[in-house]
């Protein structure tokens, strides 16, 4: 009898194959949503990655403007502190990762994740400091990032963030 993997490989079965690659890059735009985490982006920015680039949404209004039919109100800014349109930044992009700071002001996720939703990109919400916070503070930066991340992870440790941009393919 004919094992499996040679029956997949033989003549008959090559017909069914996709001749394309496995995968392609993917465009990740990863965003600290307040201060504190902007340390962490910056640290994450000066490592290996596949194509991911790195922002800070500290120049975003708290607030969307009343009466507009979308509610972008600021600039995403790269590392470097020039200015960047979120909407163009979205448009680039396959995944958008928010990391915020467990007990920080995660407003900055509302209109981010309202671009993302908009253009159909897909977000992850990453939390740090969580195994120090108090519940009361998770509770707080979980509940502004919850109605705009697909995905939401609360990171004990500043590694674990690495780990799950690797396993993101950013």
């Amino acid at each position: 009898m004919q094992s499996e993997s040679a029956r997949v490989t033989s003549a008959e079965q090559s017909r069914f194959r996709i001749k394309d690659p496995n995968s392609k890059l993917r465009a990740v735009k990863v965003i600290a949503l307040d201060r504190a985490a902007e340390p962490v982006v910056k640290r994450l920015a000066q490592l290996q990655w596949n194509g991911a680039t790195f922002f800070t949404a500290c120049a975003f209004a708290a607030q969307p403007q009343a009466g507009k039919d979308f509610s972008m109100t600021g600039w995403l800014a790269d590392l470097a502190g020039r200015s960047r349109d979120l909407v163009n930044e979205v448009n680039a992009a396959d995944l958008v990762v928010m990391v915020a700071t467990a007990g920080e002001s995660a407003a900055a996720a509302s209109i981010i994740g309202e671009a993302c939703s908009l253009k159909r990109v897909m977000t992850t919400g990453l939390i740090v400091g969580g195994e120090h916070a108090s519940d009361e503070a998770l509770s707080k930066t979980l509940s502004q990032l919850r109605p705009w991340s697909l995905m939401l992870v609360i990171a004990n440790a500043d590694d674990y963030i690495e780990d799950m941009l690797t396993a993101l393919r950013a």
